[in-house]
């Protein structure tokens, strides 16, 4: 076992209503597009105490999108009503060996345009633009190590 690919889904909505973000007004909807497109998927690969797997280890790699939102409002209004960027952790594997996903914890980062690393879950506040976005994921397990075998993860990333 040395190298598993992490795949990236994509969720974007054109129009997030106050029932969705909760801390929006109703009146506070985006009107507009966030495209995102998936360049490459990732690779997670094994440390040498096969206690945790990343794209972050040697042989690893990030995946790659590109997210353009536009938003009207947000280039009126500058920086109101703007796009929100994230890529949260997955809480379990797609697919993993038996017991292979037993006491695993998973954290996820963001870099975007080459920036400093966000953590998955922290939201960012994208101006209408073009960006290149690289995710990294980790998969670490508590006690004990990973079993040999397939093993696949998929991070969300969302335009919002």
């Amino acid at each position: 076992m040395t190298r598993s690919p992490f795949t990236v889904a994509v969720a974007a909505s054109a129009l997030v209503s106050a029932t969705i973000l909760g801390a929006m007004p109703a009146s506070s909807a985006i009107i507009g597009t966030c495209t995102i497109l998936i360049q490459n998927n990732g690779t997670l690969a094994v440390n040498p105490a096969i206690d945790v797997l990343s794209s972050l280890q040697a042989g690893g790699n990030a995946a790659r999108v590109t997210v353009e939102p536009d938003s009207l409002v947000c280039s009126i209004l500058n920086l109101l009503d703007c796009y929100r960027l994230s890529a949260p952790p997955p809480v379990a594997f797609v697919t993993a060996p038996a017991g292979g996903g037993d006491t695993v914890s998973f954290a996820s980062t963001y870099r975007i345009d080459g920036g400093a690393a966000i953590s998955g879950a922290t939201t960012t506040r994208l101006i209408n633009d073009t960006y290149s976005v690289d995710v990294d994921l980790t998969a670490t397990r508590a006690a004990g190590i990973f079993p040999t075998g397939s093993y696949q993860a998929q991070v969300t990333v969302r335009c919002e």
